[in-house]
């Protein structure tokens, strides 16, 4: 049956909002006492162990890739091994490169140093200076938190620098204008923070000064997401720009060059990069220019920076997409521009070329199925040439990492990971259900070959559905060894309010279309009982973030659907989302519960608002993260708590101590996770 969405009266008092005091002892102790309970019923049991030492040995595996990134000649990787917890940055000749002996340098080791210094550091990546000095901004976590600690470090002498740029914890922007200058934006005082808890003030802050010395260049509004800065650079040249993200789709932007700056006028929702002198603008929505067709959402368009200065319009289209098409993302390499397309959710390549005033461009050979990730190789701007990194992936294959060389289609395997996981007898097929309102909805199904459609076999169904994430095809070692090599069915919903289809399927699930993208994830659920590939009560779900907000809906609106629910790092009191930590930034998407008109069609979905007391629902494992900076973990806390008091049973609730939004600080912490989450699904879907 469905439940009814009719807008329930609002609670005069929330009683659990002690649970939202992240680290009082009363919460912590909470906290822990739940923790005890979920460890002691799913840790006991026969299988977790040899799970949980499954999953750790295949992340901790030696030989799978090593992701790299070239500075001064050399390889750089950061790397996570059951020696090294937290991690070693390392580097390498390229020459040696894959070999089996290879010996990598420590540049530096996080785990000595967090023992040294006795702080659980989370390494939160580099910003390297772009001459080629070896002078990075490094980033520390504490716990994995989304806020860090930067320290200059220099990579010739492995060592932080005495005096060097230093700021103190906070969720910092920080980028190289020169070797003795830097762009930084983080919390100078009162005031100095957007409402969500990003830097509302950028400053310019020159080597050997205090911080308080540095000019500002940029100023945004509270209400703002957050500001940055940084430098472009070109043959011959460079510029600044000045970046205003007044939500969390549209945006300012100002160039500053010569001493001169100008604002870019375009629509605010457009997404902007550049190529030398080139402007590339990403489409979000039509753009009607006069004198020109209009141009669709999606698209992507270039025009010389000079002539869009100077009043022209006259853009070159690079990219059009189709009802089954969309642009996925996009690296350049000295004078090539390489595009990741999504064609019915497969990887596509198209690389362009821009010469004598025109662009030009060709596809470039590439798997038929799968997922391509694309990554820059070049570090800094001094090690930019004309290869880039392409990796392959899909739901059984495991990946492999290949060096391409741009304009001449060459292609060299650098990695591939061995296989994490028995994917014997494994296939993958994409199938389509038919939403509420019609609109055909894709998914990808990993099963067994020959299985019986007899509706007796355990499923899981994964669905995220929000700020234009694309779900494509990965090599999950926690559900290959938690769920598939157990003969579990996997399977990925493509819903509205993804990338999947470009910006108009983002769009169909915006605000008050929300239940767009809810409707399709009930409507795949459905198709699969349909097909008899399962029934509800051996039907799990899984999905974390704006993920774990679906996993909210889902519990709350169809209960009879699922036999069990694992909701991870979620948002769930929709009526707060917004005064917690990062939410305000995300009212783009969701809209502001605060406007009485917008909280009408929050209220129907919101999960914690839409509990009932008495009504039987599916078994759930929330998880969350202590240190999760971005989404509060009174989320869940509140939600636990709540269908605690209305009598729930077999709800279970885990929350990490450490581990920030990821859910985890180290493989141990996510083998740990990933087996209680998959030894609860089992154990229940498979009665």
């Amino acid at each position: 049956m469905m439940i009814s969405q009719q807008a329930l009266p609002v609670e005069p008092a929330d009683p659990r909002l002690w649970l939202e005091e992240v680290d009082s002892p009363r919460a912590l102790d909470w906290v822990r006492e739940h923790n005890a309970r979920t460890v002691a019923q799913f840790e006991g049991t026969p299988t977790f162990s040899k799970l949980e030492a499954g999953i750790l040995a295949a992340l901790d595996d030696p030989a799978r890739i090593a992701q790299v990134q070239r500075m001064g000649g050399l390889y750089y990787n950061f790397w996570r091994d059951a020696a090294h917890p937290r991690g070693l940055w390392r580097r390498i000749k390229p020459a040696d490169y894959g070999k089996p002996d290879a010996v990598w340098e420590t540049v530096l080791d996080l785990d000595a140093l967090a023992a040294s210094e006795k702080e659980n550091w989370v390494y939160k990546g580099a910003h390297c200076a772009p001459d080629g000095s070896g002078r990075c901004l490094l980033m520390l976590s504490r716990g994995g938190a989304d806020a860090v600690v930067v320290r200059e470090f220099d990579l010739r002498t492995r060592a932080f620098v005495a005096d060097g740029f230093r700021l103190p914890e906070a969720k910092t922007e920080v980028s190289w204008v020169g070797h003795d200058e830097i762009f930084v934006g983080t919390d100078f005082g009162p005031g100095s923070l957007t409402d969500s808890g990003y830097p509302r003030v950028i400053k310019r802050w020159k080597r050997g000064t205090p911080l308080s010395a540095a000019v500002t260049v940029l100023e945004g509004q509270a209400t703002d997401v957050s500001v940055s800065a940084w430098v472009e650079r070109f043959s011959g040249g460079h510029y600044e720009v000045l970046h205003r993200a007044t939500s969390f789709y549209t945006s300012r932007t100002w160039l500053k060059e010569g001493g001169e700056t100008w604002a870019v006028e375009l629509p605010e929702d457009a997404m902007l990069r550049f190529f030398e002198r080139q402007m590339l603008v990403q489409l979000r929505s039509d753009w009607a220019i006069e004198g020109q067709p209009r141009h669709l959402a999606g698209s992507l368009l270039a025009i010389d920076i000079d002539a869009f200065r100077a009043g022209q319009r006259n853009f070159q289209t690079l990219f059009v997409p189709t009802a089954t098409s969309a642009i996925e993302g996009m690296v350049s390499t000295r004078h090539h521009l390489i595009v990741n397309l999504l064609d019915k959710v497969a990887g596509r390549l198209l690389e362009y070329s821009f010469r004598d005033g025109q662009w030009a461009s060709h596809a470039v050979p590439a798997p038929a199925l799968g997922s391509l990730q694309l990554a820059d190789l070049a570090g800094t701007q001094a090690d930019r040439a004309d290869d880039y990194l392409l990796q392959t992936v899909d739901f059984i294959t495991p990946a492999a990492l290949y060096l391409v060389q741009a304009g001449r289609d060459e292609r060299q395997l650098l990695a591939r990971q061995p296989a994490l996981f028995d994917a014997t007898g494994l296939h993958v097929q994409q199938q389509e259900a038919v939403s509420k309102d019609g609109t055909r909805v894709p998914y990808f199904i990993v099963m067994r070959e020959g299985l019986a459609a007899d509706a007796g076999h355990p499923t899981l169904l994964y669905g995220y559905g929000g700020f234009e994430v694309s779900l494509t095809p990965w090599y999950s070692v926690s559900a290959g060894k938690g769920w598939l090599e157990r003969g579990g069915v996997y399977v990925v919903a493509n819903i509205r309010g993804g990338g999947e289809f470009g910006p108009r399927w983002h769009e169909a699930a915006l605000k008050e279309k929300r239940q767009n993208a809810y409707d399709d994830f009930i409507a795949v659920a459905e198709d699969l009982i349909a097909r008899g590939i399962t029934r509800p009560q051996k039907l799990g779900i899984m999905g974390g973030s704006n993920g774990g907000l679906l996993m909210g809906v889902m519990l709350t609106q169809r209960p009879d659907l699922f036999g069990a629910v694992v909701c991870q790092v979620p948002l769930l009191d929709m009526q707060r989302y917004n005064k917690l930590l990062a939410g305000a930034s995300w009212m783009a998407e969701y809209g502001n519960p605060d406007l009485p008109e917008e909280w009408a069609y929050i209220r129907r979905y919101s999960p914690y608002q839409n509990l009932k007391p008495g009504q039987v629902y599916p078994e759930t494992l929330f998880t969350t993260s202590t240190r999760d900076d971005r989404v509060h973990p009174g989320h869940a806390r509140k939600m636990m708590a709540k269908m605690e008091a209305d009598g729930a049973s077999k709800v279970w609730y885990y929350e990490n101590l450490e581990g920030g939004h990821a859910g985890a600080a180290d493989n141990r912490q996510l083998a740990h996770t990933s087996a209680l989450a998959y030894t609860f699904l089992w154990q229940t879907l498979s009665r």
